[in-house]
């Protein structure tokens, strides 16, 4: 299963150190907006509080994102950039088993999601309720994609396993794992970041695979 010596590295959205240059200015915001993500009990952000924590003006923030709408798609970006090279190195890996495969992609998006709070909260949609539905259906693509690449490591395995319908199986599987990992994740939201979706990890991966 899935120790500490296993994980993979997955950076976190950070601002740059020195005083921004222009074309930088766009990171920034978006560190900025992740921040205000992860404080617990956060409400719907306006890009006037954006603007004041920030100490730049509205009209500063509309030269680099044309909406706030814009602002959760370059965070949808991050989390796609981040996560789903991370799967495919996995799914490569020749020597790991299918159904260790599928442990270390679940595993992977929970300890992004540890290590990033506020993309967390977008991942589990409470960041963008009042926002534009366009950006919901962004996450619900990711969670499918994410499916997808589960039930190929699953198929295999069940074929491995000698399995009668390899696929199907493959399909229930992969469906519990994104459940677990949406129910995981929307957890930590709910708890104020209290409860890791991280929590005793290997043994509900053993019990489900």
């Amino acid at each position: 299963m899935i120790d500490a010596s296993d994980r993979l590295p997955e950076p976190r959205l950070e601002a740059p150190k020195r005083r921004p240059q222009p074309g930088e200015r766009r990171a920034q915001i978006l560190q900025a907006l992740a921040a205000m993500l992860e404080a617990p009990g956060a409400e719907r952000i306006t890009t006037a509080a954006l603007a004041a924590r920030l100490q730049v003006s509205e009209a500063a923030l509309y030269r680099h994102f044309a909406s706030k709408a814009q602002m959760f798609d370059a965070l949808l970006d991050f989390i796609e950039e981040t996560v789903f090279p991370l799967s495919a190195q996995i799914l490569a890996a020749e020597n790991d088993s299918p159904a260790s495969q599928a442990s270390r992609i679940v595993a992977l998006l929970l300890q992004f999601c540890e290590r990033n709070p506020g993309l967390a909260r977008v991942l589990a949609g409470d960041a963008l309720l009042l926002e534009h539905e366009r950006l919901q259906q962004r996450v619900n693509q990711c969670f499918e994609r994410l499916e997808s690449q589960l039930r190929q490591c699953l198929r295999a395995a069940a074929q491995q396993a000698g399995s009668p319908a390899p696929t199907a199986d493959a399909q229930v599987a992969a469906s519990c794992l994104i459940a677990f990992c949406q129910g995981r994740v929307q957890r930590f939201v709910r708890s104020q970041f209290r409860r890791l979706p991280t929590e005793q990890l290997d043994a509900c991966l053993a019990h489900m695979l």
